[in-house]
C-alpha cells in the first residue's frame, strides 16, 4: 500500500499540528484511565516529544526534508497498534523522506 503525501507545504503543516491534537487526546485519554492503567505507556513521551520536535523546527524555520525516517517512528512501527492514528505518522514520515507530492491532483 502506497502512502499518500502531502500535496503542500500548508497541507503537511496542518498534518503536524494535527498529530500534535492527536498525541495530546491520547495523552487525555490515558489520564482519564490512569486508575486502571497505573502508568503511561512507555512510547507516550518519547513520541510526544518528537511531534513537538518535528513542529518547533517547522515554526523555527529549522526542518528540512530528509531520506531518513522521522526520530519517533521506530515507536510508531513497535506501537501501531496502539496509536490510533500512526497512519497519519506514517504519511508525515513518508512525506519528510520524499518531500511534497506536487503531481498529485
Amino acid at each position: 500500500m502506497s502512502l499518500q503525501r502531502a500535496r503542500s507545504a500548508e497541507e503537511f503543516v496542518e498534518w503536524v499540528k494535527q498529530a500534535l491534537l492527536e498525541v495530546a487526546d491520547l495523552r487525555d485519554c490515558y489520564d482519564y484511565q490512569m486508575d486502571e492503567l497505573g502508568s503511561y505507556p512507555s512510547f507516550l513521551a518519547p513520541l510526544e516529544s518528537g511531534i513537538k520536535e518535528l513542529h518547533q523546527a517547522m515554526v523555527d524555520g529549522e526542518y528540512h526534508f530528509d531520506r531518513e525516517d522521522l526520530p519517533f517512528m521506530a515507536l510508531v512501527d513497535r506501537h501501531s497498534d496502539d496509536i490510533p492514528f500512526a497512519i497519519l505518522l506514517r504519511q508525515i514520515n513518508e512525506t519528510h523522506r520524499k518531500g511534497i507530492d506536487a503531481d498529485a491532483e
